[in-house]
């Protein structure tokens, strides 16, 4: 006798290299939620309603597409854990579709969940290229590695500098030509999602951890765990 078959939710995943940008066409936002509208046409002819798409580093929905807008329903979770609160009329975004089959790795595992908000500390010109300084939260310090993969607004970087709170990286002119980066003034939030690879290890270690301190292991403690 058949069972039911189970529909699993689609995983996204993106690279962090940033394709195309667009503006802010409006925003209409509550506590519950909302409905974000971006002029983007550049990238509007290869969308179709459903389909993903990281705005600024954060997995989107496609609701509503035309030659120039696509539009995107916001939850009230997105609201509380990302920078799209602040966005105006205007604000310049970062866009990238989901990585397919064929497509060139260029950047590393992005999956468009943004872990938290950051503020700018620091643009600064060095030669051709720029300090970029964000201040991190507490909880968050723990995905930071010199010399490691960070997503801020969408964008792959590496942390050059890591001191306390501060995380610097080193941008390129490619990027900030190319990127929101040349439009971030000190204090503005950014989305914030650390190293998907760290967080593996992270939750590896601390299942070791609780396994070790339980003597009783039961397979629906295995469940809750996430196994």
């Amino acid at each position: 006798m058949g069972g039911q078959l189970t529909r699993h939710p689609k995983l996204n995943m993106f690279t962090g290299i940033i394709e195309h940008q667009g503006t802010v066409e409006s925003l209409k936002a509550n506590a519950e939620g909302g409905r974000l509208k971006i002029h983007a046409p550049t990238v509007t002819k290869n969308l179709e309603i459903s389909k993903s798409i990281a705005v600024n580093g954060c997995c989107l929905t496609v609701v509503a597409v035309d030659d120039q807008h696509f539009s995107a329903d916001l939850s009230g979770e997105t609201l509380r854990k990302t920078s799209l609160g602040d966005w105006k009329p205007g604000t310049r975004v970062n866009l990238e579709q989901p990585l397919t089959a064929g497509k060139e790795f260029g950047g590393h595992f992005v999956l468009g969940h943004v872990d938290t908000i950051g503020r700018v500390t620091r643009l600064a010109p060095e030669g051709d290229n720029w300090w970029y300084g964000i201040e991190v939260p507490a909880d968050f310090a723990r995905y930071i590695v010199p010399q490691g993969s960070i997503t801020i607004d969408g964008i792959s970087l590496t942390v050059a500098r890591w001191n306390a709170s501060l995380a610097e990286v080193a941008v390129i002119p490619f990027t900030y030509e190319h990127t929101n980066v040349r439009n971030k003034k000190i204090g503005d939030a950014v989305n914030l999602e650390g190293d998907v690879l760290g967080k593996y290890v992270e939750r590896y270690l601390e299942a070791r951890s609780w396994l070790h301190a339980s003597s009783n292991l039961t397979v629906e403690q295995l469940i809750q765990q996430g196994f």
